[in-house]
């Protein structure tokens, strides 16, 4: 079995919502286990009734901000964004842009990529596995940072296509 096969596997059984997958031959053992999304709740806060003195004035009302333009950004960052090409994180596992702490990275942005570069490692289980681009472009921005958790289909680099 090779490292592709186990890509797709570990994919397989991430979509498929089993809570564990065991493959044994003659040459090897797999153990591919699926935990669940943790659901965080919030907790609803007690109100908090302040009581003022009577000799303490209130406070004058301040002259009313005006409207912050950050929905306009938004809205121009996401149409942006739109023309550039995504590459996503294929398997679970953590992110590292560098195949070892005292080498370059693998890309930067600016670095032009074709299909079949490596663009990063995930090691999953304890297997390095090699993220290869399978656009061509150029790296506009890395969405994550280097040897943090990533999840399935998490976007790691927006490409700029060529």
């Amino acid at each position: 079995m090779d490292l592709k096969e186990i890509q797709n596997l570990i994919k397989f059984v991430s979509k498929s919502g089993v809570s564990e997958v065991k493959l044994e031959t003659e040459a090897f053992k797999i153990v591919i286990k699926n935990t669940p999304d943790i659901q965080v709740t919030s907790v609803p806060q007690p109100e908090v009734h302040t009581v003022l003195p009577a000799h303490v004035a209130p406070a004058q009302p301040a002259a009313p901000a005006p409207p912050a333009p950050a929905p306009q950004k938004a809205e121009n960052k996401e149409a942006d964004e739109s023309k550039y090409i995504t590459i996503k994180a294929p398997i679970i596992g953590t992110f590292y842009r560098r195949p070892a702490p005292d080498k370059p990275p693998y890309v930067e942005v600016g670095d032009t990529v074709k299909p079949g570069d490596v663009v990063c490692i995930i090691e999953a289980m304890k297997l390095f596995n090699e993220i290869e681009s399978e656009v061509s472009g150029k790296i506009v921005k890395v969405l994550v940072e280097d040897a943090t958790p990533v999840e399935f289909d998490q976007p790691l680099f927006l490409v700029e296509p060529l």
